[in-house]
């Protein structure tokens, strides 16, 4: 909020002196909106924006056209094929126009899946080859168990294949990650 006092001071220097949104922004150290919201308030109508003819106006119809049929198609491409047609302008300058008119991908929606922790897990089994124990050979199998949000890693390495034994090491995985 500024005073009545700033108000008068900007529509003064405004209509006596002819500054312009930005000097007056500037010199008075207040932001530019807050410059053009005073002179709304006080019935002045905002200045249209003009805008001026561009050098690729007569070539917009054969960009789009050819962007339509090759969404894909490089700018440097597109260049050469509209300087052969007349268009006088520099490629950099050019580069700008196309990024306007190119048409744009298709956005896709997606869903972030927000889990409480521990209701998420992913298992999967791997088997090592085989580990000697004594004068024994036993596969080397574990299970792996990733869950949910805070990235805990377990792993329990199996010596046998047993069911008991399976059994046993996804108790104790249960207990490590409190699983009931």
């Amino acid at each position: 909020m500024i005073s009545r006092e700033l108000e008068a001071e900007i529509l003064r220097l405004y209509h006596a002196e002819h500054w312009r949104i930005g000097t007056l922004a500037r010199q008075l150290n207040i932001h530019h909106d807050t410059v053009r919201r005073v002179l709304t308030q006080a019935g002045i109508p905002a200045a249209a924006q003009s805008t001026r003819d561009s050098i690729a106006d007569p070539f917009v119809p054969f960009i789009q056209d050819t962007l339509a049929r090759y969404p894909s198609l490089r700018a440097s491409r597109l260049y050469d094929m509209v300087r052969e047609r007349g268009y006088p302008g520099r490629p950099d300058h050019f580069r700008a126009i196309v990024a306007r008119y190119r048409p744009r991908p298709t956005a896709e929606a997606y869903l972030r899946l927000r889990t409480l922790q521990g209701d998420q897990g992913q298992c999967d089994w791997a088997h090592f080859g085989k580990l000697a124990v004594g004068k024994a050979l036993r596969p080397l199998m574990a299970f792996v168990m990733i869950c949910g949000q805070p990235q805990i890693i377990t792993n329990v390495a199996l010596l046998q294949m047993w069911r008991r034994r399976r059994t046993r090491g996804r108790i104790a995985l249960d207990r490590r990650v409190g699983a009931t």
